[in-house]
Order: C-alpha cells, then sequence, then structure tokens
C-alpha cells in the first residue's frame, strides 16, 4: 500500500479577508485631512452644470458626491476610533490642519446642490453639521497653532491649504444666505453678510502669510503643491457668497447698508481670482514641465478642479444677478473647462486605487 501523501494545508478562508481589512486599516489611519476636496469639486461642478442647463448631469454629479461624502465620514470616524493618536497628529500640523475646513466646505456645497434641487430642508441640516464643525476648527486651529510651544516659525508651514480657513467661512456665508432668502430670516441675513465679511478679511490676512512664505522660503516641485490653486478658489467661493448674499430680500436692514459695498468688493475678487489663474498655470509648468516633478495623483489635484468649478458657478451667479455679461460668459465657458479637469483627475485617481487594489493580491500567508 502506497504512503499516504498529506494533502496541502488549506488556506485559512479568512486570511484574504485579514490582510484586506489591515491595509484598509493601514490607509485609514493616514486618511488625508483634505479627503473631502473631492466632495468639493463634485458638488461645485455639479451647481455649475445645472446653472449652464445640464440638470441631469449635474443630478448625477450631485449623488456621486453624497455617496463619497458618506464613505470619507465612516472612514473620518473609523480613523477617530482607532488612530485618534494619527489623527490629533494632523490637527496639530500647521501644514496639514487647514485640511479639515473641507469637512464644513463639503457639507455646504452639497446643501448649495439640494437648495438648487427644490430641497432647502436638506441643505439646513447640512449647514447645522457644518456650522458645528466650523466654529469648533474656527477657533480650535488657531489657538492650537499660537499657545503652544514649537521650536520652528509657524509662518514655514504656511501653503495653499491654509485658504482652506477662507473657503470654510464663505460657504457658511452661502449657507446662511440661502437660509434668510429662504425663510425671509432677517437674523440669518445679518449672519450671512457678517460670515462673508469674516472670509473677506481673513482672505486678506491668510494670503498675506501665504505670500510671505513663498516670497522668504525657498520653493520646491514638492511644495508647490497644487493647493496654491485655493488662492483663486477663496476669491471664487466670496464671489459665490456675495451673489447668494446680494439675492436676499433688498429690505433687510444689513442689506441697505451693505450691498453696494458687497457687490463692489465681490467683482474686484472675481477680478483678482482671474488674475490669478495664468500665474497658477505657470507654477504648475514650472513645478512639472521645467523641474521634472511627476504628475501623479494626490489629493491635492481637487485643489485645481473646485477652484475651477467655484469660478465658474460664482461668475454666472454673480454675472447673472448684477447683469455682467462678460462673468456669464466666461462661466459658461469655464464650466466645461472644470468638467474637463474633473474628468482627468477622476482617471488619475481610479488609477491609483486600481494600484492599490492589484498590491492587496499578495499571495504570501497570512501569520
Amino acid at each position: 500500500m502506497p504512503p499516504m501523501i498529506p494533502p496541502p494545508p488549506a488556506a485559512a478562508p479568512d486570511g484574504h479577508l485579514r490582510r484586506a481589512h489591515r491595509r484598509l486599516d493601514a490607509a485609514i489611519k493616514d486618511f488625508p485631512p483634505a479627503a473631502f476636496s473631492f466632495v468639493m469639486a463634485t458638488g461645485i461642478l455639479s451647481i455649475a452644470l445645472a446653472l449652464v442647463g445640464r440638470e441631469a448631469l449635474a443630478s448625477v454629479l450631485l449623488w456621486i458626491a453624497v455617496a463619497a461624502g458618506a464613505l470619507l465620514c465612516a472612514g473620518l470616524a473609523w480613523r477617530a476610533i482607532s488612530h485618534p493618536g494619527s489623527l490629533l497628529k494632523d490637527l496639530n500640523d500647521p501644514a496639514k490642519t487647514f485640511g479639515f475646513f473641507t469637512i464644513v466646505a463639503g457639507a455646504n456645497v452639497l446643501g448649495l446642490g439640494f437648495d438648487m434641487a427644490g430641497t432647502p430642508a436638506a441643505a439646513v441640516a447640512l449647514a447645522i453639521v457644518a456650522g458645528v464643525f466650523w466654529v469648533g476648527l474656527n477657533y480650535g486651529i488657531p489657538s492650537s497653532m499660537l499657545l503652544r510651544e514649537r521650536s520652528t516659525p509657524i509662518l514655514q508651514d504656511a501653503n495653499g491649504s491654509w485658504f482652506l480657513w477662507v473657503v470654510a467661512t464663505q460657504s457658511m456665508a452661502n449657507a446662511l444666505a440661502v437660509i434668510a432668502r429662504s425663510s425671509n430670516n432677517e437674523l440669518a441675513g445679518a449672519a450671512a453678510v457678517a460670515a462673508w465679511g469674516i472670509g473677506l478679511v481673513l482672505y486678506l490676512l491668510v494670503g498675506t502669510l501665504v505670500t510671505l512664505r513663498l516670497l522668504t522660503r525657498p520653493n520646491r516641485p514638492e511644495n508647490l503643491s497644487p493647493t496654491y490653486w485655493i488662492f483663486m478658489g477663496a476669491t471664487a467661493i466670496t464671489v459665490l457668497a456675495g451673489a447668494k448674499v446680494l439675492a436676499m430680500p433688498a429690505d433687510f436692514p444689513v442689506m441697505v447698508r451693505t450691498a453696494v459695498f458687497v457687490a463692489g468688493a465681490s467683482y474686484m475678487l472675481w477680478a483678482l481670482g482671474m488674475w490669478w489663474i495664468p500665474l497658477l498655470v505657470v507654477f504648475g509648468i514650472w513645478r512639472h514641465g521645467m523641474r521634472r516633478y511627476p504628475m501623479r495623483y494626490e489629493t491635492g489635484l481637487w485643489a485645481i478642479v473646485f477652484p475651477l468649478g467655484m469660478m465658474s458657478a460664482a461668475s454666472i451667479a454673480f454675472g447673472r444677478g448684477e447683469s455682467v455679461a462678460v462673468m456669464v460668459g466666461v462661466g459658461e465657458v469655464g464650466a466645461w473647462v472644470a468638467a474637463a479637469a474633473w474628468a482627468g483627475t477622476t482617471v488619475l485617481m481610479l488609477a491609483c486605487l486600481l494600484r492599490w487594489l492589484r498590491a492587496g493580491r499578495d499571495p504570501s500567508p497570512v501569520e
């Protein structure tokens, strides 16, 4: 009788699941603070396309943004529970912490999309959630940066992501203006104008700090990231907020006193944002063309898509409201430029995800 040859040991049925869980947990641990920039970019592109009459495509993009937002909320909650130390480290890192403001802006951009789609209650609910995060981050981040001991100057960590503070604040102005208009609430209207004014002053403050960083510290390809496009995006969302404020009832006391200033300042900021675009393109040419920095997917790429989409939506909304035809024309063309940028960035993101999934097919045994 031939000797019995034992069969090879069966692979543990849950081995691949454990390995996949470990890889996913590692990715969650490094969850980028600015991850919600995808929601911002997709949501504002939806709004821009709705403004040019592409409602069906706008609706698809809105629900993609909603689904992404829900998925990212789950990821953020997982990180907070499983890796609180990593989360706190990013919250205390001046180079990264402003990325958390994408939570506020993402929620309010979705709220604007729902309001345009005829669901104002969803916009109000999202504005409340965004407001809670805005209050916590608005006072928590500067307090942490200014009051704890540091061995290096904060200014050396200044970068384009700092403008997300402005973007989040102006997103609150947008949300409050929508609420004030739909409910004829003078208090919400006054709060909207106040938030718009705070965002305007923050832009001047942050713009000064980031420009000083660019002028006084060495600029390298890895540092001159796409987040500098938020230089322009912050002006664009201020213009959109201005358009929403100007759409509030003209007999609100706060509008009687401030409407002319809001209109004039919004147009000046629109012009400044348009001025920024060629310079930002030069930054990209220097980074990738002259310094040969590889073009690959990074979360910061959505910081290009969002400003393009926001400038388009803001140009159309303000131009139509104030009868400035050239702004409307710029916005209508810009919506398709933003759509192309969104499509290209999405392809890079999906290719990156596919590579990550393929890398997980490791036949090595799980201990």
